[in-house]
Parts: C-alpha cells; sequence; structure tokens
C-alpha cells in the first residue's frame, strides 16, 4: 500500500509538472481543449443550431452567453489522476493500458456531460453556474475518477489465478 500512494504521488508529479511545460500546453492541451470546445458545441447543435465554438469558447448566438474551456475543465487533471493511479498499481501492463483507455474515455464522456450542462445552467442562473461549477461538477468528475478505478481493480484477473488454473487441469 506505502508502494501504491509513494508511486501514485510521484507520478503525478511528474503528470502534473509535463502539463506545465510551454510545449505540452501549446501542441498537446489548448488544441485538445480546442477539440473538446468543437466536440461539446457539435453536440449541443444537434439540438440547438445558434449555437457555436472557437477555439476554447461555446456561445449561444441568441444571448450571447458563452463559456471557456480552462485549465481544470478539460478533464486533463481529472485524467492525469486517474492515469498516476491505474500506472501505480501493481497490474500487468496490457491491463494497465486498457484501464487507463477506458478511464479516459469514461472521464472525457462525464466532462462533455460537465460542460454542455453548465453552458445551459450559465444562461438560467449565473449563481447556480457558479455553484454546480465549483462544487458539483468538481466532486462529481473526481468522483468519477474514483469509481472508474475501482471498477478497473474489481476485473484485474487475480494474482495466481492461472497457476491455480494450471494446477488444477
Amino acid at each position: 500500500m506505502l508502494r501504491f500512494f509513494v508511486l501514485f504521488v510521484l507520478i503525478q508529479g511528474v503528470l502534473f509538472a509535463a502539463e506545465l511545460l510551454r510545449p505540452v500546453q501549446q501542441y498537446v492541451v489548448i488544441p485538445f481543449t480546442a477539440l473538446i470546445a468543437r466536440f461539446s458545441a457539435w453536440l449541443v447543435h444537434l439540438f440547438d443550431d445558434r449555437v457555436i465554438s472557437h477555439g476554447v469558447i461555446i456561445q449561444n448566438l441568441d444571448n450571447q452567453f458563452a463559456v471557456s474551456i480552462q485549465a481544470g475543465c478539460n478533464g486533463v487533471e481529472a485524467s492525469i489522476v486517474l492515469i498516476a493511479a491505474v500506472l501505480a498499481f501493481p497490474a500487468p501492463w496490457k491491463h494497465k493500458l486498457i484501464g487507463i483507455g477506458i478511464g479516459f474515455l469514461t472521464v472525457q464522456a462525464l466532462n462533455l456531460l460537465r460542460i454542455i450542462s453548465l453552458f445551459y445552467i450559465g444562461q438560467w442562473d449565473k449563481t447556480a453556474f457558479e455553484w454546480a461549477h465549483l462544487y458539483i461538477w468538481q466532486a462529481l468528475i473526481m468522483l468519477d475518477v474514483l469509481i472508474v478505478f475501482l471498477v478497473w481493480l474489481r476485473y484485474l484477473p487475480k494474482q495466481g489465478a492461472g497457476i491455480e488454473q494450471a494446477h488444477a487441469a
């Protein structure tokens, strides 16, 4: 358990430090965030054709309300926490890669729901927007990371299961 915790903290430190590097921001994080904005606007546009995106901003053309997806709101930090947990846990690399892939997609799917819901909550009530943005969705995204990690742990093969099965045959 101590080994897991130390690795978890170290890996997070390395990944968060790497995320802050100018080239990583310029060539990975900002383009990724703009992609999230475009995809969010595309999803909303299926039901509301008065929504556009430009850069990291989603905007309603009728009332001019806009949200800007910034660091901490793009799912990158939550994904880093999940990736660090999966990498720190002693498991076969195949299972780690599957956990990271599915986990990343799960975090991003919930984050899209977060962005779209905040976009509409903000048009309805600014106070509710701030509260949902700062408290409810922050907690739900991190809860998602925890649940994804726990589900991944549940589906890991039991250590020694292959040996026991071989002896039983």
